[in-house]
């Protein structure tokens, strides 16, 4: 009963919902407004109280639960558990957030406000359908723009990465391919993702395709969330003034607009980053290594997530990229996509684009599908700093990494490599000056010798351990 006990302790909200008696049009109400939310649970059988209400019978449920996503439209996915108190039977009904904007049968969208089901304004309910699905807008043909539009050389560049990547996959004409991916339509005019892709210069056709790189001077930190007055997107001479600035003068020590297709775009923006990141030389051994102000993965990571899934329907936003003394902030237009959230951006995965995602999936500028946002974090903190910041909004997303790097919380490079058998190893070597196979096998006496063998291999191929003896003889130092 840990489950209940947790809701009736939180009460009503904006994802836990009570409904004492099985009432098929409440239930497709709140049904409804979590879909369109951020998803919840739906306790049946009993008040925010706990007193318990209607005894539950399985047929009853699944009969009421049928008759309100009968009101649905569409209907959605829904899970359901019963637990069990000493009152009787208690049914937990858990619905996610929904990829698409879903109405009762009635006509009304719902969303959850506090611990109440409300109708949205028409203000309100355009700017939830502009975040819910978005079918086949990748695929629409752009009117306008022809094949010639598509710079040959682009499309020549993603062939080859592709083919890198897949040398085994059939090599298709260039035309038979782009139409394939959703470049261009059975007509060969371009269509909307073939343009991000491929485009000579995709910002004459979807101008709010570029994204906006703005660096902050040491001294004007007041430029904030929440006290930023006015960005002019289609005024390249656009200012950012800050509280107290002179008309005129700028709220910033760097400007540039980056244009061109994605991978450009992907390129430049990392290229303007890198120059004005702070980097220091640090020399290990006879190598110089530069040592930069964010791990690079994480900027990248943010910077391509940024731009592969941002919401291309919303025309009056570019990605804007602010640095600050103490931040990097991404922003992408567009709200999270279908049921990703805050709390399961981690584990969840979903592409609001997917013909952009793995067009530059086969480019090389995303690594592994899935992985980037649990790396992003593993490497802001194996540095020392905290975890990237994230942002949600109905209109934007937001990525922040702050530059407050603690010393003392710098994984070291060798530690961030290896299992714990590993690191008990390691720290064995550096108490002691030396380990043996024999001693291993006593700090990991449920671990089969191979196994331990093939570990101090491992630390001996990664330059942290040396070998030296024979057979029995055998010890490991540091090298």
């Amino acid at each position: 009963m840990s489950d209940l006990r947790m809701l009736l302790g939180q009460g009503p909200g904006p994802r836990h919902a009570f409904l004492p008696s099985l009432n098929p049009d409440s239930l497709a109400e709140t049904l409804v407004a979590f879909a369109n939310g951020e998803g919840g649970t739906v306790v049946l059988g009993v008040d925010p109280s706990g007193i318990q209400g209607e005894r539950l019978v399985d047929e009853e449920v699944e009969g009421a639960l049928r008759a309100a996503l009968a009101q649905c439209r569409p209907p959605m996915r829904t899970e359901w558990q019963q637990e069990e108190t000493h009152s009787g039977p208690v049914v937990l009904l858990r619905v996610d957030r929904s990829s698409e904007l879903h109405i009762l049968a009635d006509g009304r969208a719902l969303v959850r406000q506090g611990g109440e089901n409300r109708p949205l304004n028409p203000a309100e309910l355009e700017m939830l359908v502009g975040n819910r699905s978005i079918g086949e807008f990748e695929s629409e043909e752009l009117t306008g723009s022809t094949r010639d539009d598509l710079e040959e050389d682009v499309i020549d560049e993603y062939l080859e990465k592709r083919q890198q990547r897949n040398p085994h996959g059939s090599l298709l004409p260039k035309n038979r391919l782009l139409q394939q991916i959703g470049a261009i339509s059975a007509s060969g005019t371009p269509t909307i993702s073939g343009m991000l892709l491929f485009g000579k210069e995709p910002q004459l056709f979807l101008p709010h395709s570029r994204a906006v790189f703005v660096k902050f001077d040491d001294n004007q930190t007041a430029f904030r969330k929440g006290e930023r007055t006015k960005i002019a997107e289609a005024d390249s001479s656009v200012e950012f003034l800050l509280p107290g600035a002179e008309p005129g003068s700028f709220g910033y020590g760097r400007r540039e607009e980056i244009n061109g297709p994605l991978a450009r775009i992907v390129e430049r923006g990392w290229r303007v980053i890198w120059e004005e990141m702070d980097k220091k030389a640090v020399v290990k051994g006879l190598q110089r290594e530069d040592q930069t102000e964010y791990p690079p993965f994480a900027v990248r990571e943010a910077l391509v997530n940024a731009v592969c899934h941002r919401d291309y329907r919303l025309r009056g936003s570019s990605i804007e990229i602010h640095m600050r003394p103490d931040s990097l902030e991404i922003i992408s237009p567009g709200g999270l996509p279908a049921y990703i959230t805050i709390d399961n951006i981690v584990d969840e995965h979903y592409s609001r684009n997917p013909r952009l995602v793995n067009g530059l999936y086969q480019w090389g500028y995303i690594e592994e599908l899935g992985l980037g946002v649990d790396r992003m974090i593993e490497d802001m903190v194996a540095a020392g700093h905290p975890p990237p910041l994230f942002d949600a909004k109905s209109h934007r997303f937001a990525v922040t990494l702050q530059n407050r790097k603690d010393l003392e919380k710098i994984i070291p490079e060798w530690e961030q490599h290896m299992n714990e058998r590993q690191l008990k190893a390691m720290q064995y070597v550096q108490a002691h000056g030396s380990i043996s196979n024999r001693d291993y096998r006593q700090l990991c006496s449920h671990v089969g010798a191979e196994t331990l063998r093939l570990d101090l291999v491992d630390l001996v191929n990664k330059k942290l351990l040396l070998k030296i003896g024979d057979k029995r003889g055998t010890r490991y130092i540091l090298r």
